[in-house]
């Protein structure tokens, strides 16, 4: 049959107007349970020893960071925690000497065994923190440190031939003591904690809680959010026929790990024996993560080839 021009316009608009049939997408299957009718032991769950065996033969690293003004402890608390001589304490200024006028930053390594598993422990000490008259940005050599092992992390990992196993200096922890006045925190205190937040991890501690009150500690913790209210001590003492670490005082034996007189041992706990993984997964899924993004964003890629990385190339190969 005949169609005139209008006809096949018209067929031709309503072709248009009808929609193409699209097909529908495919919806993945959901998994079905299985684990009630396994027919026997297959032995998954010995991925578990694997990774035990695995770890016991490497090792694995820590890095922590105490900083804190001078006479707060910090030394003695890291040795408290990892009881062992760790860190090298400092007997404050003499007279003689002076107060260094930037930030210092001094690393400390050692190898710690326990129960056949190697942990290299890493102590980065910052002395002359906060000893100033004027202290503004005394964090920066801080930061400028912490960033540092990022940088370092970074260009082994983009390596064309890299280590099988890249060395880990980033810090995992940072110990950040707050002087016990039992008032308030200071500038400088909420400074620090507000920049250095974002490039890693942060507990803070209240250093020689045994200084403060009981009534001044528990009302400066709830006040500033504090978790961990700390004393530290590598001397031993007799209580109730027990050794046990303490402080002694013209009151008495100030137990360490005793709850009653302070939380160290909610810190040890916190930091070695329930979030030590996590801190370094933060560590390097949170913090190194954004300052690997950042740092290839701004350079457009790879981080540049210097005379140092040209030598490591040369010699992986």
């Amino acid at each position: 049959m005949f169609k005139g021009p209008v006809e096949n316009k018209n067929e031709a608009a309503m072709s248009e107007l009808v929609p193409e049939s699209r097909q529908k997408p495919v919806v993945p299957m959901k998994p079905v349970g299985i684990n009630a009718n396994l027919l026997g032991y297959i032995g998954i769950d010995t991925i578990i020893e694997q990774m035990r065996k695995k770890t016991m033969k490497t090792g694995f690293d820590f890095n922590i960071m105490v900083v804190g003004q001078s006479g707060l402890g910090k030394s003695t608390l890291v040795n408290t925690l990892f009881k062992s001589q760790v860190s090298r304490k400092s007997s404050g200024w003499n007279r003689e000497e002076k107060i260094p006028k930037t930030v210092e930053i001094k690393a400390i390594g050692h190898v710690i065994e326990e129960g056949g598993v190697k942990m290299k422990l890493t102590v980065i000490d910052t002395p002359g923190f906060g000893d100033q008259i004027n202290n503004e940005n005394c964090w920066e050599p801080i930061e400028k440190y912490i960033n540092e092992q990022y940088e370092k992390f970074l260009k082994e990992e983009v390596n064309i031939a890299r280590k099988k196993r890249i060395p880990d200096t980033r810090v995992h922890c940072c110990l950040y003591f707050i002087s016990p006045t039992g008032h308030s925190l200071r500038p400088l205190d909420l400074e620090f904690m507000k920049h250095l937040s974002k490039v890693v991890n942060i507990i803070p501690v209240i250093a020689k809680a045994d200084t403060m009150t009981l009534e001044e500690k528990t009302e400066f913790k709830q006040r500033e959010s504090m978790p961990f209210a700390v004393v530290g001590s590598d001397k031993e003492y007799q209580v109730n026929g027990k050794r046990v670490l303490g402080r002694k005082t013209p009151w008495g034996i100030i137990e360490v790990e005793n709850l009653t007189h302070c939380e160290f041992a909610l810190l040890r706990d916190f930091v070695i024996r329930t979030h030590l993984q996590d801190l370094k997964e933060v560590t390097h899924n949170i913090h190194y993560e954004t300052y690997r993004a950042k740092r290839l964003n701004d350079n457009g890629g790879l981080p540049p080839m210097t005379s140092e990385t040209e030598e490591n190339h040369e010699s992986n190969l």
